[in-house]
């Protein structure tokens, strides 16, 4: 019965720890259309957290298979499924920052801060920064 009681709390345990990171795959909804573009899946490594595209949503008049032609780093040219957009985010004890994130639509890479909306960890809070303006995205974690 020990041993029951035990396993089932170090199940519930690691699902909350889980719950509690940026870990995991998310839908990206656009902030101007509203329109879920992409599926992100972030895994850390090295304790720095990385995310790459792993699926997209494109409409029927869309490239189907765009590439990262604006990009002016080690992206340019590259296909936007599998690129790596999220680079270097590191937890400080509240929210991942001090890393990157490219919008392959236009090629910038902006310095980023994310973080998990309060009572809410299926919401993460992406923010791109370039200089002192700011584009804020609400990304959805997919179950």
């Amino acid at each position: 019965m020990k041993t029951t009681f035990f396993t089932f709390c170090a199940i519930l345990f690691s699902t909350i720890i889980y719950a509690q990171t940026a870990a995991g795959k998310w839908k990206t909804v656009d902030d101007e259309t509203g329109r879920v573009k992409s599926i992100v899946e972030i895994k850390e490594r090295n304790g720095l957290m990385y995310g790459k595209v792993v699926e997209l949503f494109r409409l029927s008049n869309e490239d189907q298979n765009p590439k990262c032609n604006d990009c002016s780093d080690d992206r340019k040219g590259k296909m936007v499924m599998g690129m790596e957009i999220l680079r270097d985010m590191k937890w400080n004890g509240s929210m991942y920052e001090k890393g990157s994130i490219c919008d392959p639509k236009n090629g910038k890479v902006y310095t980023c801060e994310m973080w998990l909306k309060p009572g809410d960890p299926n919401t993460l809070i992406v923010r791109g920064y370039w200089g002192f303006i700011y584009r804020t995205q609400n990304w959805v974690r997919v179950k």
